[in-house]
């Protein structure tokens, strides 16, 4: 397991931060950017245990496990959440396509940070 960045952890919860906020115009309560420090939390921590050596040799990794972590957990929730409230599918669609961007911004910052 390689050490975890911090860093890349508070940056990239920023820059989901700023991905939803753009999506929802602006509507989202500030606090709320407290919240994105978690998956930015678990996917550094997922990243450290990838290790810097593979993740150098496989930059890929770093998409996969970001947009995977939103592609299997958050959006399903998403949906799930929106069906039971009985939301309008676009809005689901673009929490979704927000969510997704979100992670991905995400992994590129872990990425550009090597």
């Amino acid at each position: 397991m390689g050490p975890m960045n911090w860093l890349g952890v508070l940056l990239a919860a920023l820059a989901a931060a700023v991905v939803v906020a753009l999506f929802w115009r602006g509507r989202m309560p500030w606090g709320a950017y407290a919240l994105a420090l978690l998956p930015a939390l678990m996917l550094g921590h997922a990243l450290a245990r990838i290790g810097p050596e593979k993740l150098a040799m496989k930059p890929q990794l770093y998409f996969m496990q970001s947009g995977g972590l939103a592609l299997a957990f958050v959006l399903p929730a998403v949906w799930m959440l929106g069906l039971k409230s009985g939301a309008a599918r676009g809005e689901m669609v673009r929490d979704s396509a927000a969510f997704l961007l979100a992670y991905l911004a995400m992994g590129l910052v872990f990425f550009a940070l090597g």
